[in-house]
């Protein structure tokens, strides 16, 4: 019995039971899970250098850049103003409220609403017969005291004949002569009190004491007008010529002082609210005596001829007064200016058709063209295209006239703001609309 479990147990040694087997099998199989894992990973892996590489081997490919299409102007050297704008009021010279001065009924209005009259016109009639009948009696009354008056004299005249002969006390002679003087003053207040009747029946012809044009109607026929009444009857304002007043800034108040020492007489423009349309030019008549301490500003006064009736009363405008001109200095579109953190540049076209930014120095700025300087006359600069443009980038430069295939250049507001990578975000340009800036 001993002996059968030693052998048995030698048997079991030698030969493992089947839970030893599985385990051995089940290694083997994970090793190979591995290594296919491990095959797939470097196979994964080499695909995707391979496609980084073909990916930037495209990208190398199309990295050449193309022309940046762009519209051009040449620097010129030219004449360029000193403007001040302003905005002003429509101002007329003269304004007239015409009201009665005599009491009556309006029997006639001759004037149409609106109508350009000229002085000594008839605008209004009021009833003139009772002022008729009231002259009539003045002569009448001037008429029986220079009767009196006369007789007087003849009395006085005989008083001092009779004097001479002693026929007479010299009282009543002295008594004579004060009739006369009474006499004679009766008649001054007949005299005064007819012409004071004629003025009264002139004034019930109402007439235009300006050329201008009426308003609208205030009166019909049938009213009763009072004498010296507020009630206006009809208004009139003068249009030719007529006036602008505008402010100005009081630091700007010496350069204009100074072009008035030298006796120029300073060119001034009216433009409409827009300030795209010139209505009128005239010239500065004269400045106001004080300035405004609450607004820091100084009111000026321009007159126009206004031959086209271009300016209305109490119209407002944009007011351009040109202060001075300075001459011989180097133009550019104000389109073409940009900017970024180290200031004001431009994109000057080389001949061989690539960009190059320059540094530059704007000045003057007159509307659309700014005088600069950091440019030579006949430099070309580029004027748009500026959200791809670039220091040496090469252009295309888009012909006039070349329709559909050219696109139309970005406003100046929008040129600014896409930029190259330095110029992303920068302000506005230099001559922003209707200003004008030394």
């Amino acid at each position: 019995m001993q002996v059968t479990e030693q052998q048995a147990n030698a048997t079991d040694s030698r030969n493992p039971g089947p839970y030893t087997i599985e385990n051995a099998s089940t290694h083997k199989s994970r090793w190979w899970i591995w290594l296919i894992f491990a095959v797939v990973l470097i196979v994964v892996a080499v695909w995707w250098i391979r496609r980084g590489a073909s990916s930037q081997a495209k990208t190398s490919g199309d990295a050449t850049p193309r022309p940046v299409l762009i519209s051009t102007a040449t620097a010129h050297q030219g004449d360029i103003g000193i403007y001040l704008n302003a905005l002003g009021t429509v101002t007329p010279v003269y304004t007239v409220t015409v009201t009665s001065r005599v009491q009556g009924e309006i029997t006639q209005v001759y004037y149409q609403e609106g109508q350009m009259v000229q002085k000594g016109d008839p605008l209004i009639e009021i009833d003139p017969r009772p002022y008729q009948a009231a002259l009539t009696q003045a002569e009448g009354q001037l008429a029986h005291d220079q009767a009196v008056l006369n007789e007087a004299k003849i009395d006085l005249e005989r008083y001092q004949q009779a004097f001479t002969r002693n026929a007479i006390a010299k009282q009543q002679l002295d008594d004579q002569q004060q009739v006369v003087l009474q006499d004679e003053g009766t008649v001054k207040n007949d005299e005064g009190m007819l012409a004071n009747a004629k003025v009264n029946l002139v004034y019930t012809h109402i007439t235009a004491p300006i050329a201008g044009r009426v308003g609208l109607r205030l009166v019909d026929p049938g009213n009763i007008v009072q004498a010296n009444s507020t009630t206006s009857l009809v208004v009139i304002t003068q249009l030719q010529p007529i006036t602008v007043i505008f402010s100005i800034a009081e630091d700007q108040l010496s350069l204009i002082q100074q072009q008035l020492r030298k006796g120029k007489k300073l060119p001034v423009d009216a433009f409409d609210r827009a300030g795209s349309t010139k209505l009128a030019s005239g010239t500065l008549l004269t400045l106001d005596n004080m300035i405004d301490s609450t607004t820091g500003t100084l009111k000026l006064k321009a007159i126009f001829d206004n031959k086209d009736g271009a300016l209305f009363p109490s119209q407002f405008v944009n007011v351009r007064l040109l202060v001075d001109t300075q001459h011989n200095m180097t133009l550019i579109p104000t389109p073409a200016i940009q900017r970024n953190a180290q200031g004001a540049f431009v994109y000057v076209i080389k001949s061989d058709q690539t960009a190059s930014l320059r540094t530059i120095t704007p000045g003057t700025t007159d509307g659309s063209v700014t005088a600069v300087q950091g440019v030579e006359p006949q430099d070309v600069v580029a004027v748009n295209g500026f959200d791809k443009l670039q220091d040496g980038a090469k252009v295309t430069v888009r012909k006039p006239g070349s329709g559909a295939s050219a696109q139309p250049p970005p406003q100046t507001g929008q040129d600014n703001q896409a930029g190259p990578p330095a110029t992303r975000g920068a302000g506005a340009p230099a001559g922003k609309k209707g200003g004008a800036s030394q």
